[in-house]
């Protein structure tokens, strides 16, 4: 745990679910330039547990009241999908900083909803996009933007597993669940094609785009056999890179998610574990240069924590944003928007083309 600065910027968390209980009250604390201020849930019994456990400075069953609160700088908004922008809006109207999980929202229209605000604000917002601070992923960009030259082609997948449940429970924290917790209006699990493409797939489309740009167009196909979905997407960047996309859930065999990276002077394999191991990415960057594979450690594997010190390292110093700005979240859900359309079709999409929701 690295040791704490002066200066630490005051974080509430929206939300006291499993995704802050696993990842962003530790995160808050363990952060060198960051501690857990506030936490806010409309669920009691939930949040004061939560306040036991994780001692925020204060404890809030009002979101309005947390944004009130003229020490609080930042809002780490951990809900459900759908609350996402909504609860956007109103932090960055109150003034706060905000780092919103992903996906940004569930539809374009939401996402770009929040560009102008954003842009008025002079404020930070930041898409929870926690891959971007994987240091195996990170050495694997830097040779991409450094050393390989012209990049070719890039293949990238994402495959939720049905062991996943038992291997995560053995590492995550027990949760704690409330019947008086606050649930959207809509099951999110009623459609899983869309449940499984914004939980996952925004993982994997940001992944591609972290390494190859921006994507211009996609032509899915989705298969729904034996309790499987399986996309296959084949991309087409802006930089003329070839691109193809695996996003299945779930596959019988262990966690499987990685990419390959071919460019002008060099290759890159990566393997990608079950984020709640906490491991940095095994990534081999072969560089024709020397004819030699090298391989970074990454011993800090706790990309959550990291994702939030460059959250705060920008709001406090001004740092250049490291993780997924407002932009990357809009294409992020653009593109899941053309996969989706793409898949119902059976036609190639071109993103400037899609409106609409998943």
């Amino acid at each position: 745990m690295p040791a704490k600065e002066n200066r630490l910027l005051r974080v509430g968390v929206l939300g006291c679910g499993p995704i802050a209980q696993a990842a962003h009250f530790e995160s808050c604390t363990k952060a060198r330039n960051a501690e857990l201020y506030a936490i806010c849930d409309v669920a009691d019994d939930l949040r004061d547990r939560m306040a036991a456990t994780h001692a925020p400075r204060r404890s809030y069953n009002d979101y309005s009241a947390m944004l009130a609160d003229p020490d609080l700088e930042a809002v780490v908004i951990a809900t459900s999908d759908a609350f996402h922008v909504p609860a956007a809006l109103m932090a960055l109207q109150a003034g706060k900083h905000v780092l919103c999980e992903k996906p940004l929202a569930v539809s374009i229209e939401e996402a770009e909803s929040l560009r102008s605000v954003v842009a008025g604000s002079g404020l930070t917002l930041q898409v929870g996009h926690m891959k971007r601070y994987d240091a195996g992923l990170q050495a694997a960009k830097s040779f991409i933007d450094g050393e390989m030259g012209q990049l070719v082609a890039l293949k990238a997948w994402y495959c939720d597993n049905t062991h996943r449940y038992a291997m995560t429970d053995a590492v995550q924290p027990l949760m704690v669940t409330s019947k008086n917790a606050r649930k959207p209006s809509e099951n999110p699990k009623a459609d899983l094609d869309r449940y499984y493409m914004l939980a996952h797939g925004s993982h994997l489309v940001d992944t591609a785009r972290y390494f190859a740009g921006e994507i211009v167009a996609v032509d899915a196909r989705l298969l729904n056999r034996a309790g499987i979905r399986c996309w296959f997407v084949d991309v087409e960047f802006a930089n003329g890179v070839l691109g193809h996309l695996d996003l299945t859930v779930a596959v019988r065999m262990d966690w499987h998610e990685g990419f390959q990276i071919y460019g002008e002077q060099g290759s890159v394999l990566g393997k990608t574990y079950n984020p709640w191991y906490y491991k940095s990415s095994e990534v081999d960057i072969f560089k024709e240069s020397d004819g030699a594979t090298h391989r970074v450690l990454g011993a800090d594997g706790h990309f959550y924590r990291r994702q939030m010190e460059g959250f705060a390292d920008t709001i406090l110093n001004g740092t250049p944003q490291s993780g997924a700005d407002i932009e990357d979240g809009i294409a992020s859900v653009r593109a899941m928007v053309a996969i989706a359309q793409s898949a119902r079709t059976g036609q190639p999409v071109n993103l400037a083309d899609v409106s609409g929701a998943l």
